[in-house]
């Protein structure tokens, strides 16, 4: 659907306005690493305007109906400037990656300006090993992850040889401010719109009354499940506190063959393993802040596209939501997994995702009043601890200018009350982890990042071992691209989340060497817990001598030859 000036924001965007706070910012965006050195910036400003007509809404603002007699609309901004909504900045020596995630999670604390586009990118120079970077920030009610992910398709290059710029390009006009009264008037053709389109689908049902009976049926059920799990409500734990606007910010790079490795050993999805990782890690973190994880399951909010195939490209909001299990007092990780495996099969048989669809549907009738009231809920303490969000991105090399995209570390966004929201997106045979937190209630997010790092090596150990060494190997697959070429840190399997604290480094490398001396060894090189049949025995002391009394006693054997020392006693001088 074509991106037109007067679109009416959906339910679903309308709430992401209606639950932003002094605190609780609604936008989400992603830190991206380039190789090679920053082009200039005129050069960037004309790459993004020869392609911001692919994405008109990248161009238009919020307005909204007089005395709240509709949801807002997308309108063309007469004073759109290109050069407000790009920064240039860089950063000080030595550049380091911790420098550069400092300087995003300072960008994210700031709220985007609502009389303005709800878009910000930043140009980053000044990277350690010849990179530079790129931070993209944009309100929720604009965009999801899955189009998200589009977008980014649409502004960078699929070669390193940049698409030729459009040559028959027009200047872009914007169209006039509505009037009050035409706003009025929209707000009302949009509300008896959807009143038409209801009614139109209650027809059509109608004639299919079998049909109908069926989706009633899924519906009410669905409906009957999201109140079920609302009355069962999440745990309190250290990460739904009051939070302030200040974030923090740590990644990890991980390798997707990891992921799929152990799923195909012990069963599941890349989500499964995903959400069995940061388990583990919340585990261990909960313990290092004394809580006790006995009967202890966290709850994530796991958003679900449900945008279909023709509708890819579109802007706005198209997901549902799901509250997925983190079983933290589940110690083993393989039964971990599959306790996490088996509760989202249930949920996935479940109608819940359908439950979401058809609130989502009966908010596009209620009043903003209502609907801020219905967000509020949606966001709730009650119904999850966190937000896990996992974007599948795409799984070739994307280029700027050239340059090649070495990492896409994605920004989720924190609800009031809330603390930490993970996302995570695959890209070009990664798995990039990005951990937003509160400033104040989080200050060791780090050792978050460090225990999902450490979980996923834990697992990858137990899958080698039981594929086989060699087996093993040739799975463990090359290092990502760009891993050698002046990264602070390496891209190989488990790798270290960036700002670990050099306390807990040397910690990791040995738990990691670790496993991987025992995924690597052959069967036969493992230690054996009881000696073999054919192990040497000592002929000499006292579990010798104990050997020669016990068989004595029996009558068999041998008598056990004089012990070393009393021979020396014994013998003449």
């Amino acid at each position: 659907m074509p991106q037109q000036h007067l679109d009416r924001l959906t339910a679903i965007d309308a709430s992401f306005l209606h639950q932003e706070g002094a605190s609780s910012h609604m936008h989400v965006g992603a830190v991206i690493i380039v190789e090679g050195p920053a082009p200039e910036f005129d050069e960037f400003l004309d790459q993004i305007r020869g392609r911001l007509h692919l994405v008109p809404r990248y161009r238009q603002k919020l307005v909204f109906p007089p005395g709240e007699t509709g949801r807002p609309l997308w309108i063309d901004d007469p004073t759109f400037n290109l050069e407000y909504h790009v920064r240039h900045t860089a950063l000080p020596h030595p550049g380091s990656e911790e420098q550069l995630y400092a300087l995003a999670a300072r960008i994210v604390s700031q709220q985007l300006d609502r009389s303005k586009p709800l878009w910000e990118l930043w140009l980053i120079e000044g990277l350690e090993g010849g990179r530079f970077a790129l931070v993209n920030k944009t309100h929720h009610s604009l965009v999801d992850g899955v189009a998200g992910v589009d977008l980014a398709q649409v502004l960078f290059d699929l070669s390193p040889e940049p698409a030729p710029a459009a040559a028959d390009l027009e200047p872009w006009q914007p169209r006039p401010e509505p009037t009050p009264i035409e706003l009025l008037a929209t707000g009302v053709r949009g509300a008896a719109g959807g009143v038409i389109e209801m009614a139109t689908g209650a027809l059509r049902r109608a004639t299919r009354p079998a049909d109908s009976v069926d989706a009633i049926r899924e519906a009410v059920e669905g409906l009957g499940e999201i109140v079920w799990a609302g009355l069962n409500p999440a745990p309190p734990t250290p990460l739904n506190v009051e939070i302030g606007p200040h974030r923090r910010y740590e990644v990890l790079r991980t390798d997707l063959a990891d992921f799929k490795l152990v799923k195909d050993t012990f069963g599941g999805t890349v989500n499964d393993v995903v959400l069995t990782v940061v388990s583990g890690a919340l585990r261990e973190w909960l313990r290092s802040r004394g809580v006790r994880t006995e009967g202890l399951e966290l709850r994530a909010l796991v958003p679900v596209s449900i945008r279909g195939s023709d509708e890819r490209g579109d802007m706005g909001n198209r997901i549902a939501v799901m509250r997925g299990p983190l079983p933290v007092y589940i110690k083993d990780p393989v039964a971990r997994l599959r306790f996490v495996k088996q509760s989202m099969d249930g949920l996935k048989e479940s109608k819940q995702a359908v439950g979401a669809e058809v609130l989502s549907g009966v908010q596009q009738l209620a009043p903003p009043t209502v609907l801020a009231q219905a967000s509020r809920l949606n966001f709730s303490t009650r119904l999850f601890n966190l937000i896990v969000t996992n974007v599948p991105g795409p799984q070739f090399p994307l280029y700027v200018l050239g340059r090649r995209l070495l990492d896409l570390f994605p920004i989720a966004f924190l609800p009031e009350d809330h603390a930490l929201a993970i996302a995570i997106m695959s890209y070009d045979g990664g798995v990039d982890f990005g951990l937003l937190a509160d400033y104040d209630a989080l200050p060791d997010v780090d050792v978050i990042a460090r225990g999902i790092d450490e979980s996923l090596a834990e697992l990858r150990a137990l899958a080698l071992r039981r594929a086989g060494a060699s087996e093993g190997r040739e799975i463990a697959g090359p290092q990502r691209a760009g891993a050698a070429k002046g990264k602070a840190k390496p891209t190989g399997k488990a790798a270290k989340p960036k700002g670990a604290k050099a306390k807990g480094k040397g910690k990791q490398q040995k738990a990691k060497a670790k496993a991987a001396k025992a995924s690597a060894a052959p069967a036969e090189s493992l230690p054996r817990v009881l000696p073999g049949p054919d192990a040497h025995r000592s002929s000499s002391g006292p579990a010798a001598d104990m050997r020669a009394k016990r068989a004595r006693r029996n009558g068999s054997g041998p008598a056990a030859g004089p012990r070393r020392g009393a021979a020396k006693k014994r013998a003449p001088s």
